[in-house]
């Protein structure tokens, strides 16, 4: 299993994770769900018309926070944008009802990843695994 199934894995499990990015010096947190791995590589995404997707792009570094199985993962990196019409055929096809709504009302679906992404699954006080993805 490569280090992006890990976290992938992690994140299926976990179903609902946080993404933690900065507005100005204020941290911000925010639940997520949406992840989908494509050629070993994890993509994120949401609207361009959040909040969250103007804080991605004043500063692209973020964190990503999951847990189950008494564990818990740190996933952290910096935002790279993706504008690909191939991937955003595949959201088209993994969240349909999301897609649609977004189709009705104009919305964008920004996607991305992390570059140089770090992660670590650790239980209460212990260290697990730590890896680069």
């Amino acid at each position: 299993m490569s280090n992006a199934e890990k976290v992938n894995a992690f994140l299926d499990e976990a179903k609902v994770f946080y993404f933690l990015t900065t507005d100005g010096d204020q941290p911000k947190g925010r639940p997520f769900s949406f992840h989908m791995l494509v050629d070993d590589k994890l993509y994120f995404g949401c609207g361009t018309f959040k909040n969250v997707y103007k804080q991605l792009t004043a500063n692209p570094k973020v964190e990503v926070l999951a847990n189950g199985k008494g564990e818990f993962l740190r996933y952290d990196g910096t935002v790279k944008m993706v504008k690909d019409d191939a991937l955003l055929d595949k959201v088209r096809e993994t969240v349909p009802k999301i897609m649609e709504m977004y189709d009705k009302n104009g919305w964008e679906k920004g996607l991305f990843y992390l570059e140089n992404g770090h992660a670590e699954i650790r239980g209460m006080m212990d260290l697990k695994e730590e890896f680069d993805v």
